[in-house]
């Protein structure tokens, strides 16, 4: 229960620094919001919690093919004027290929 609560709170000490700096020193604190701070936490947490060194770098590796795919979920969005379809026929378009970047997701990780 210790853990939780320790993850809990460097989480919010994380996003309440930002936020802080973002006042004081916009462009760096930008620049720290752009990282990927939620997956630098999760894999720090989750190496501190069950000290796995395959299994973290099998995570990282998921993490690192899973972005560009969850992209495509963007993709009916940018091609919006050309398909002339409704929000939802977007959203729905999106929704699937979503469904299929995780099938993609899958067989790239069998690769390596």
């Amino acid at each position: 229960m210790f853990f939780s609560i320790l993850k809990i709170a460097i989480s919010a000490c994380v996003i309440a620094f930002a936020s802080w700096l973002s006042n004081k020193k916009p462009d760096l604190a930008g620049f720290i919001i752009a990282l990927p701070l939620g997956t630098m936490l999760v894999l720090l947490f989750s190496y501190a919690e069950y000290h796995d060194p395959v299994a973290s770098v099998r995570f990282a590796k998921s993490i690192l093919v899973a972005v560009p795919m969850s992209l495509l979920f963007f993709v009916p969005f940018l091609l919006a004027d050309k398909l002339q379809f409704s929000f939802w026929g977007l959203y729905a378009s999106g929704f699937a290929l979503l469904v299929a970047g995780y099938f993609a997701h899958g067989f790239i990780l069998r690769q390596f």
